[in-house]
């Protein structure tokens, strides 16, 4: 007796389905991955049908083999920063500096500039007062580029600024992310495009690429104005970030430079303003202007799922590990690889002074309860930990030793480290090393230190919970 037409699908069905997750069981072992990482996609697929496969085609898949930019542009564009060549074996920095330099050189072919100007806010106020005069004294052009970009009180100041400029005949161009600015109405973005500003969203998710490009978020908090000013760090265009949150003040650090530094941050600009399709950008940078105190090194880093190495998480287990005096690191998130968390266990048992500070309230319940997961670890190797107890602590810094210091967009997390598009600067210097490790000091006042004795009394059902969303961290 012949089968059914319903039986025949089921069987159909059934064939491809084995057929697809096999085949996707090939494709994620031939990639050669973490085999932890690739055991537990394995196992996913093996025992959660059909829901397996979607996880794995919206957050598995790997975008190692993509280029963001052809390598004839790239040199087009390297050819445009102003340069001299520097001989890292004759800073004036440490053996551990130098190396770092050079790591990040071989990663990204990030040039060193000296002589630059740094301005560190903490104020949000403070910053976008600041960065609103900025644009509204450009001549020639502004590039910003921002994660979440939002329709609301902030977002329309600067909005109808930059229309404003490009009524002017300032060049006006803007990256927003499409997924980190869902919240603001496409006619928000509509109007800026209507009255010359070329505003684009990055790697907009649309049904047929919804699965290739959801998971792929670009995270940077970029801009350059005229070529003269650049900007960078944690801060985006919302209000909740001049105005706070429910539980309190938003505390982010966010820096504004001047010098040849300018040039980095455009070139990172114009490779992802050439990834979308556009024009390879000719706007130039002002020239570099030889200081007599050339103190204030940078190197700008990028970073993503296109990058071979895992460019910032490299770079952070080689400052680790060279890390002789302390370790201040600030992170709205802290979900770190094993890798990173090991050379923290390794850096505070040595008796290197290792200091984390953390929110103790959080925007993401779910990502506040992964980052105390791994707080037991931590104390127990001797990393002290400090809970912001002030608002929302949003900053992502790390300062190492007397010398070196870095923020950006990246957080302390998977995410930063494998799925996002980040950008940081990384500041030699012993000056904006000193501030940063003030104002880290600064905020320990505002903080609550975790006590093993307490930690450990912590209701169960707390545990257990931050246990279980330990779980999804690499998705998180």
């Amino acid at each position: 007796m012949g089968m059914s037409v319903q039986e025949w699908f089921l069987t159909v069905f059934a064939v491809a389905y084995i057929v697809t997750v096999f085949s996707i069981i090939g494709v994620v072992v031939s990639e050669n991955r973490n085999p932890v990482k690739s055991l537990a996609w394995i196992t996913v697929l093996l025992l959660l049908p059909i829901i397996g496969v979607g996880l794995y085609v919206f957050f598995g898949r790997s975008l190692k083999s993509k280029r963001l930019i052809s390598n004839k542009n790239k040199k087009k564009l390297r050819r445009m920063e102003p340069f001299r060549i520097i001989d890292e074996t004759k800073l004036p920095l440490s053996l551990e500096c130098r190396q770092e330099i050079k790591l990040a050189m071989s990663l990204t072919g990030a040039r060193y500039f000296p002589g630059n100007d740094v301005e560190i806010f903490t104020n949000c106020n403070k910053l976008f007062d600041q960065f609103k005069h900025d644009i509204s004294n450009a001549k020639s052009y502004v590039n910003i580029q921002f994660y979440i970009f939002e329709d609301d009180k902030l977002g329309h100041e600067i909005r109808d600024l930059l229309i404003k400029k490009a009524a002017e005949g300032v060049k006006v161009r803007v990256i927003y992310d499409h997924v980190g600015s869902f919240k603001a109405k496409e006619s928000f973005f509509a109007e800026m495009r209507a009255n010359g500003v070329m505003a684009l969203p990055f790697m907009k998710v649309t049904f047929p690429q919804l699965a290739t490009r959801i998971n792929w978020r670009n995270h940077r908090k970029i801009s350059i104005i005229d070529g003269e000013v650049g900007y960078i760090g944690g801060m985006n265009v919302a209000d909740r970030y001049v105005e706070g949150v429910k539980f309190g003040p938003w505390r982010d650090t966010h820096l504004r430079i001047t010098g040849a530094a300018v040039a980095g941050l455009q070139y990172n600009f114009a490779v992802d303003w050439n990834f979308m399709g556009q024009p390879l950008l000719t706007d130039s940078t002002k020239p570099y202007i030889a200081k007599d105190d050339d103190e204030v090194g940078v190197q700008l880093v990028s970073s993503g799922p296109t990058s071979q190495w895992g460019n910032i998480l490299m770079l952070f287990l080689k400052i680790i590990g060279n890390a002789k005096k302390r370790i201040y690191i600030q992170t709205p998130y802290f979900l770190p690889t094993e890798s990173l968390l090991k050379a923290l266990q390794a850096a505070a048992l040595a008796k290197v002074d290792v200091r984390i500070m953390i929110p103790r309230k959080s925007d993401s319940a779910m990502l506040r309860l992964a980052s105390f997961s791994y707080i037991s670890e931590c104390v127990r190797a001797g990393i002290k930990i400090y809970l912001y107890n002030k608002g929302m602590l949003h900053a992502k810094t790390l300062l190492v030793d007397d010398e070196f210091s870095t923020t950006g967009s990246t957080n302390f997390d998977f995410r930063s480290f494998e799925h996002n598009f980040e950008c940081n600067i990384l500041i030699y210097s012993s000056n904006v090393n000193k501030r940063m490790a003030d104002i880290f000091i600064n905020d320990q006042r505002d903080c609550l230190r975790v006590l093993p004795s307490i930690w450990r009394n912590r209701p169960m059902y707390e545990k257990i919970s931050e246990s279980l969303v330990r779980l999804l961290s690499p998705v998180l």
